[in-house]
C-alpha cells in the first residue's frame, strides 16, 4: 500500500470512529442513561475540551516522536475509548462515559494533528493542495453521513451500537497505520527544550510569520461567526423562517453538501487560481451567506436557510484546504506540530466564545442583531486575508526545506 494511500484509508477510518462517536454521545447519555440537559452539556463539553488542553502539548510531542508511532497510540486510545463507552452504557456509569469522551477526542486531536504534520514528507511540494483536497473530502463525507447512522441505530437497535461501529472505524484506521512505512522522528538542532519551551517556540513561530499570522486571526474570526450562527440557528429556524424540525435539519444539512463540493473541487482551484483567489473567496462566501439568512423569511426561509449553509461549507472548504497547503509549506518539518497545534487552539479556543456571544446577543437584543454580529465577524475574516499578504500571493510559497520523514 502507498503512503499516502494508507494515510488516506487511516483518514477514513479515524473521522468515521470520531464523528459516530460524536452523534452517539448524546443519544447514548439521553436514551440509555436518562441525562438531562445539564449533564449532557456537561459531556459534551469534556469532549470538546481535549481540543484545548491536548493541542499544545501535542503538537511538542509530533516534533520530538515518531508520527508513525503516535497515530497508532491515538488510534489506540480512540479504540479503547469506544469500548471503555459501551461499558458505561451497560454500567450506567456516567464519570466512565465522561472519560471516553475525553479520550477519545484527544486521540482524535493527537491524529489530526499528526496526519497534517506527517503529510509532507510522503508527497511532492506540488502535490500537497490534492493530496490534502482528498483527505477533507474523506471528513467531509463521514460527517454528512455519521448523525443519520446513528439515529438509525439508536432507533432500531441501541445507541451503543453507534460506538461498536466507531470501535471499528478505529481498527480499519489502525490497520491502514501499520502500513506506513517506519521512520525517526524530525530533527531538532541544539538542545531540546522543556515542554513549555517547545510550546512557547511554536507559538512565536505563528505570531512572527505574517502568513501563518493572517491566517490564524481569518480562521479565529470566521470560527466565532459560524458558532454564533449555530448557537443562534435552532430559534431562528423555528422562530421568524417558520420551518418544522424536519426543515430545520434539512436546511442545515446543505453545510455537509458543501463541504463535499468544496472538497472535490479544491483541486481544480488550485491548478486554474492563484492561491489569492480562493483565499479570499473563502471567508468572502460566508458574508454573502450571513446576508442570505438576513433576507430569510416565511416562504423562502427554507431555501435561502440551505443555501446560506451551502456557501458556509463550500467556500471555507476551499479555503481550509488552500491554507493548509499554505501553513505546510512555510513551516519548518521541525515546527510543524507545534504549529499546526497553535493554529487549532486558537480556533477551538474562540468556538464557544462564539456560541455563548451569539446566544447573548440573541436574548438581549434580537436575532436579527445576532445575525448582524455574524456578518460583521465575517467580514472582518475576510479583511484580515485582504490586509496580509495572503492577498497578494499569486502561487503557492516555495518549501521552507525538504521535510525530514517522520
Amino acid at each position: 500500500m502507498k503512503p499516502f494511500t494508507a494515510l488516506l484509508g487511516a483518514a477514513a477510518g479515524t473521522h468515521a470512529a470520531d464523528q459516530m462517536a460524536l452523534a452517539t454521545l448524546p443519544l447514548t447519555a439521553t436514551l440509555v442513561l436518562g441525562a438531562g440537559p445539564d449533564l449532557l452539556g456537561l459531556l459534551v463539553a469534556a469532549q470538546s475540551a481535549a481540543w484545548l488542553l491536548v493541542s499544545l502539548p501535542a503538537g511538542a510531542w509530533i516534533d520530538r516522536l515518531p508520527r508513525r508511532r503516535l497515530l497508532i497510540v491515538a488510534l489506540a486510545l480512540g479504540l479503547a475509548a469506544s469500548i471503555a463507552a459501551v461499558a458505561a452504557a451497560a454500567t450506567g456509569f456516567v464519570f466512565l462515559l465522561g472519560l471516553a469522551a475525553i479520550a477519545g477526542a484527544s486521540g482524535t486531536v493527537v491524529y489530526v494533528l499528526t496526519s497534517v504534520s506527517l503529510l509532507p514528507s510522503l508527497v511532492p511540494a506540488d502535490d500537497l493542495s490534492r493530496a490534502n483536497a482528498r483527505l477533507e473530502l474523506a471528513r467531509a463525507i463521514v460527517s454528512l453521513g455519521a448523525p443519520f447512522v446513528a439515529g438509525l441505530l439508536a432507533q432500531y437497535l441501541s445507541p451503543t451500537w453507534g460506538y461498536v461501529l466507531a470501535a471499528l472505524g478505529a481498527c480499519l484506521a489502525l490497520a491502514c497505520v501499520l502500513a506506513l512505512p517506519e521512520g525517526t522522528a524530525p530533527a531538532i538542532a541544539g538542545e531540546r527544550p522543556s515542554l513549555a519551551g517547545a510550546v512557547r517556540l511554536g507559538t512565536s513561530f505563528v505570531i512572527r510569520n505574517r502568513l501563518l499570522r493572517g491566517i490564524s486571526l481569518c480562521a479565529i474570526f470566521w470560527n466565532f461567526a459560524f458558532f454564533a450562527l449555530l448557537a443562534i440557528w435552532a430559534p431562528l429556524a423555528l422562530g421568524p423562517l417558520g420551518l418544522d424540525p424536519a426543515q430545520m435539519g434539512l436546511a442545515q444539512s446543505a453545510y455537509g453538501a458543501g463541504l463535499i463540493l468544496g472538497a472535490v473541487v479544491a483541486p481544480l482551484t488550485a491548478r486554474r487560481l492563484p492561491p489569492l483567489v480562493t483565499l479570499i473567496f473563502g471567508p468572502a462566501a460566508s458574508i454573502v451567506a450571513s446576508l442570505i439568512f438576513l433576507s430569510a423569511m416565511p416562504g423562502n426561509g427554507l431555501v435561502l436557510a440551505a443555501a446560506g449553509f451551502f456557501l458556509v461549507g463550500f467556500g471555507p472548504m476551499l479555503w481550509l484546504i488552500c491554507q493548509t497547503t499554505v501553513r505546510q509549506l512555510v513551516t519548518p518539518s521541525a515546527l510543524m506540530g507545534r504549529v499546526n497545534a497553535t493554529v487549532q487552539t486558537a480556533i477551538y479556543g474562540v468556538r464557544p466564545l462564539g456560541a455563548l456571544t451569539g446566544g447573548l446577543v440573541a436574548a438581549q437584543a434580537g436575532l436579527t442583531a445576532a445575525l448582524l454580529l455574524i456578518a460583521v465577524s465575517f467580514a472582518l475574516s475576510t479583511l484580515v486575508i485582504l490586509l496580509s499578504p495572503l492577498a497578494r500571493l499569486r502561487a503557492m510559497p516555495a518549501p521552507v526545506q525538504v521535510p525530514a520523514r517522520a
